[in-house]
C-alpha cells in the first residue's frame, strides 16, 4: 500500500495538488509510520502482557537481564532486549546496544522511556505484570516465565509483549518523505523551529539528517555512563579540584564534537541535574525521601558552585577549540530547575566569572547564559526570571509531574488507564501537553517573560516538543521553538509547519 506521504508528493508533482496541501493533508501519524520497524499484519504472536507504549517500534531478540547479558548478546551479534524493573543512568551502555527495551515499572516521562525515545530503541514500560529475579536469571509474565535466553517480541506503538520472535517489518523511508519536510519548512519560514535533544555527537548527526536546526538541549549528565559514571560520583562526593578537572576535560571532548557536528547551529548545553538516587545509588548519606524534588539541578549549584564553574569552563573551552580550528559555535548555558530570579542571578554570577576569562580566545563572542522553566514557582516567576536570563526553555516533563503532583516514573501504570476510561482525563499529560493546566503556565509564562525582556528567546524542551497536539498548543502560546528526540525530529518538522499555518487569517 502506498504511503499517504508519497502519494502526497507525487500528487504535487503531477500538479493535481499544491505543496500546501499536501502538507496539511497529510497526517504526523503517516510520517510516523515511516520512521519505526512494525508488525507485520500477519503476526500471530501470542501478546502476555501489555504497558505503556513508551517508545515506538517493533523489535525481537533475546531476554536479556543484565547489563553484561546484552553486551554477551551484541559481542555475538544477536538482537537482546533488556529487561529490567526499571532503568537508571548505569543502563545506559546496555540500553545503547539493546534491541528493544521492557520495564516494570515507568511511564512516558521515566528515563527509560525518555531515553529509548532519544535513540529511537522500541520501549514498553510500567508492565505491572512483570517480575524479575535477576540472581535467578529469571523473570516472570504473569504466569509466563521467562529465562536469560528466551525469545520474545516488544512493540513500543502498541504497548504489547509477545513470547517468541514475532515478524517484524524493517523501517523503509522513501524520499518523498524529506521532499514533503523540505515544503513544510518552507511553509513555516523560520517560524517555530524544530530543535532536538541530543547529548552526544552521535545523536545530534541523527538530528540534523533529520532536518533539526540545532540542540534545544544537551542533558550533561548524560555524558558520565557507563565507565565515565565514577568521573561526576567522585565530582559530587570529593569535590576536589582533581575530580572538578576531570569532569571538566571529559566534557571537552564531548562537546568539541557536538559542536562540530552542529557548526553555526545553536546548541543548549544544560548544567548538571543529576537526580541522586539515580547517579549515587550507593551513598546512604545522600538518600532523600523525595529525590526528584530534591537536591538536583539549580540547587546542586548553589551548594556546590564549583561544579558549574567547571562545567562553565568546559563549554568555554570547547567553543574556544572549535574557534581556533575555524568553527562557528553556537553555544549556550542553560540553568536546569530554577525557581527564581535571586537564584539565577546567584548562579549566574559564577558561571560569568569562568566564561569571562574565555573572552579572547573566543574572539569576542560571548556564550548567552538561560534559565530551564521546570516548576510552577518558575512559570509563575517568569518575569523575574527574564531579568538575569539571556533564553528560556521550558522543561515540560518536570513541569507537568509538579503541576499535578503525578510521579512521572510510577502514575502512569496504576492510574492513567482508568483516568482516562472514566473521562476524568482526556489524554495522558505526559503524553499531550495539559492545555488547562501546565499549557496555561506555559502561556502566562511567555507574556510575563517578554513584558520583562521583550523578544526574549523562549523555547520548549520536554517530550512533548515532538508531540503533534502539544505543539499545536505551544504554538498558540508563542514559544519561539520546540526540541524533541532526534527521532521524532521529523514529525516535529510538520506539525509545526501545520501549525503556523493553521494560525495564519484564510
Amino acid at each position: 500500500m502506498t504511503s499517504p506521504v508519497v502519494a502526497a508528493v507525487r500528487a504535487v508533482e503531477r500538479g493535481e495538488m499544491k505543496q500546501t496541501e499536501a502538507v496539511m493533508g497529510v497526517s504526523p501519524g503517516d510520517v510516523e509510520d515511516l520512521l519505526h520497524a512494525k508488525m507485520t499484519d500477519d503476526s500471530s504472536a501470542p501478546v502476555v502482557a501489555h504497558g505503556v507504549a513508551a517508545s515506538p517500534g517493533a523489535a525481537s531478540g533475546r531476554v536479556c537481564l543484565t547489563v553484561d547479558a546484552v553486551l554477551d548478546a551484541e559481542d555475538e551479534g544477536v538482537p537482546a532486549v533488556f529487561v529490567r524493573p526499571f532503568t537508571s543512568p548505569a543502563d545506559e551502555v546496555a540500553m545503547s546496544a539493546a534491541a528493544a527495551i521492557l520495564t516494570a515499572k515507568g511511564g512516558m516521562a521515566s528515563h527509560a522511556a525518555v531515553i529509548a525515545r532519544g535513540w529511537g530503541i522500541p520501549a514498553v514500560v510500567g508492565v505491572e505484570t512483570l517480575a524479575i529475579d535477576v540472581a535467578a536469571g529469571a523473570a516472570r509474565l504473569g504466569d509466563v516465565e521467562l529465562r536469560d535466553g528466551d525469545p520474545i517480541t516488544v512493540d513500543g506503538s502498541a504497548g504489547t509483549v509477545m513470547l517468541g520472535a514475532a515478524e517484524v517489518d524493517e523501517m523503509a523511508i522513501p524520499d518523498e518523505l524529506f521532499t514533503l519536510l523540505g515544503w513544510a519548512d518552507e511553509l513555516r519560514d523560520g517560524r517555530l523551529a524544530v530543535r532536538a535533544n541530543a547529548d552526544d555527537a552521535f545523536s545530534a548527526q541523527l538530528a540534523r539528517q533529520f532536518g533539526a536546526t540545532g540542540v534545544g538541549l544537551c542533558r550533561t549528565e548524560h555524558m558520565f555512563l557507563g565507565e565515565r559514571l565514577p568521573l561526576i560520583q567522585r565530582a559530587i562526593t570529593d569535590g576536589g579540584q582533581a575530580a572538578l578537572d576531570a569532569l571538566a576535560e571529559a566534557q571537552v571532548e564531548d562537546l568539541v564534537e557536538l559542536l562540530a557536528v552542529m557548526d553555526g547551529l545553536p546548541v543548549t548545553v544544560r548544567l548538571l541535574d543529576p537526580p541522586l538516587h539515580e547517579f549515587l545509588p550507593d551513598h546512604p548519606e545522600l538518600v532523600e525521601e523525595n529525590p526528584m524534588l530534591g537536591v538536583r539541578g539549580a540547587r546542586l549549584g548553589v551548594l556546590r558552585p564549583e561544579l558549574y564553574r567547571a562545567q562553565a569552563k568546559a563549554v568555554a573551552e570547547a567553543a574556544a577549540r572549535r574557534v581556533a580550528a575555524g568553527g562557528d559555535p553556537q553555544v549556550q548555558i542553560m540553568v536546569p530547575l530554577v525557581v527564581g530570579g535571586p537564584e539565577l542571578a546567584h548562579i549566574r554570577a559564577a558561571v560569568a566569572d569562568e566564561l569571562a576569562t574565555f573572552e579572547n580566545r573566543l574572539g569576542g563572542r560571548s556564550i548567552p547564559v538561560g534559565a530551564m522553566i521546570e516548576t510552577p514557582r518558575s512559570a509563575l516567576a517568569a518575569a523575574e526570571i527574564a531579568v538575569w536570563a539571556d533564553f528560556m526553555s521550558v522543561g515540560t516533563n518536570d513541569l507537568t509531574q509538579m503541576t499535578f503532583g503525578f510521579c512521572r516514573d510510577d502514575i502512569e501504570a496504576k492510574i492513567m488507564r482508568p483516568y482516562i476510561d472514566h473521562g476524568l482525563l482526556e489524554a495522558n499529560p505526559f503524553e499531550t501537553l495539559d492545555e488547562v493546566g501546565v499549557g496555561r503556565l506555559v502561556a502566562d509564562a511567555v507574556v510575563a517573560a517578554r513584558s520583562a525582556r521583550p523578544g526574549i528567546e523562549i523555547g520548549v524542551c520536554g517530550e512533548h516538543g515532538g508531540d503533534p497536539a502539544s505543539i499545536a498548543i505551544l504554538a498558540a502560546a508563542g514559544v519561539d521553538c520546540v526540541s524533541c528526540s532526534p527521532h521524532r525530529v521529523p514529525v516535529a518538522r510538520l506539525a509545526a509547519a501545520q501549525a503556523v499555518l493553521a494560525s495564519e487569517p484564510g
